[in-house]
């Protein structure tokens, strides 16, 4: 199975997305652009149908941050997590209440997924 990245189709929903983003989004960004944690982020990168909120291509790290929608959207995040694995690609969830009350112990675990070894 290929894996297609950013496909033409997905690009004007990508581009609402990053105009659009949640103030967690915004606050997070702010900390993960420029490799600021000393790898490379992307914001609103799609692979196959899913678009995530922030992937680091040389880990295959995702972070998507969850609102009060995905506590009914369980058995789509599922299926999101288990299509990304596939291909090698772990995704790590936070709430967006984490980031703000604590975007510091947030950064800190992107940190150990950036840093263990098997990504």
């Amino acid at each position: 199975m290929t894996i297609t990245h950013n496909h033409p189709i997905l690009k004007p929903r990508r581009t609402e997305l990053r105009k659009n983003q949640t103030p967690r989004e915004v606050l997070l960004w702010a900390r993960l652009r420029g490799k600021q944690l000393g790898f490379k982020f992307k914001r609103q990168h799609s692979i196959g149908p899913y678009i995530l909120d922030f992937y680091c291509p040389d880990k295959k790290l995702a972070i998507e941050l969850d609102g009060f929608q995905h506590i009914e959207n369980k058995e789509y995040d599922s299926e999101r997590s288990d299509y990304l694995t596939v291909f090698g690609i772990k995704v790590i969830r936070f709430w967006n209440n984490e980031v703000n009350v604590n975007i510091e112990g947030v950064l800190q675990k992107v940190m150990s997924e950036l840093n263990f070894p098997s990504h």
